[in-house]
């Protein structure tokens, strides 16, 4: 079990959990995954590493209410624990000094991309971080990512905040100025990530993405993550999470990501109806 140590919220439906795993803060690497379990009948999910702190023994976790057993997840509360977290998994980025490096994310894809972009400052890089959202309020881990870069560039769909359009709009941005770019690493919507993928390969700038939306199960035995990279089927859950974004086929992925949303829809609707039954909880917000 693992207990909850500090719960905040970071905009709507988007939940911060800080909790208590020493050995899987010890162990874990950028770019790896826990699955969590929150009850003997409940289902497994894969959930990013936002963060780590191997000498107070903790994990951050980023969560989006997207379904029940994450709605079930971000109504708990510090002191309760939760059944099952096991990790870390999933192949740990592959980090060195390339040079320049931009990294994007869009959306709860910030999280995951935030211990991308620590350790690639470590190794040496001058980060440029792009980070977009619908809203002001959907620009997650702000500060966070400002240490960690040499510079921050901040856009939002509506324009409340930052420039107005899409990471890729900035990302073009700085290729048309011939901004010299070594790496790229994307984390957010599927959507978001082959954009991106489509601005960099004409530049031939390497280009790496998580896909780890689609993991089920989290151990290759369900195989509802199967994608074609560069014409060979791989398992996101055990040969990723990160892939070769120029190599991805992502019609396929688009259609892969279906497969199970009929029943994840009826399953939250009918959570939802039994929420509306029961008294709500104050939770604090960020800053408070």
């Amino acid at each position: 079990m693992a207990k909850i140590l500090e719960k905040t919220i970071l905009a709507p439906k988007i939940v911060r959990m800080i909790i208590d795993t020493p050995e899987i803060a010890r162990k874990r690497q950028a770019g790896q995954f826990v699955i969590v379990r929150i009850s003997e009948l409940g289902e497994r999910i894969p959930l990013s590493i936002a963060d780590a702190d191997p000498e107070r023994g903790t994990l951050t976790l980023v969560i989006q209410e997207v379904g029940k057993t994450s709605a079930c997840l971000n109504e708990m509360e510090p002191g309760e624990e939760i059944l099952d977290v096991v990790g870390p998994l999933g192949i740990p980025t592959h980090i060195e000094n390339f040079g320049r490096v931009v990294g994007i994310g869009g959306g709860v894809g910030i999280a995951p991309l935030h211990p991308i972009i620590q350790a690639l400052k470590r190794a040496g890089n001058h980060v440029t971080t792009i980070l977009g959202g619908r809203s002001k309020e959907f620009v997650i881990m702000e500060d966070e990512m400002r240490k960690v870069s040499d510079e921050l560039l901040i856009c939002t769909d509506d324009g409340s905040y930052g420039k107005k359009g899409f990471v890729t709009v900035v990302l073009q941005e700085l290729l048309d100025a011939k901004t010299p770019i070594d790496f790229c690493i994307a984390i957010g919507p599927p959507i978001m990530m082959r954009n991106v993928c489509k601005i960099t390969k004409p530049y031939g700038v390497a280009t790496y993405v998580s896909l780890n939306t689609i993991m089920v199960d989290g151990t290759g035995m369900c195989g509802s993550c199967r994608v074609t990279v560069d014409g060979k089927t791989r398992f996101v859950c055990v040969d990723g999470p990160e892939f070769n974004g120029h190599q991805v086929d992502f019609d396929e992925m688009f259609k892969r990501m279906e497969t199970f949303k009929p029943l994840e829809d009826e399953a939250y609707r009918r959570h939802q109806e039994q929420m509306k039954k029961k008294p709500v909880r104050k939770v604090a917000m960020e800053g408070d």
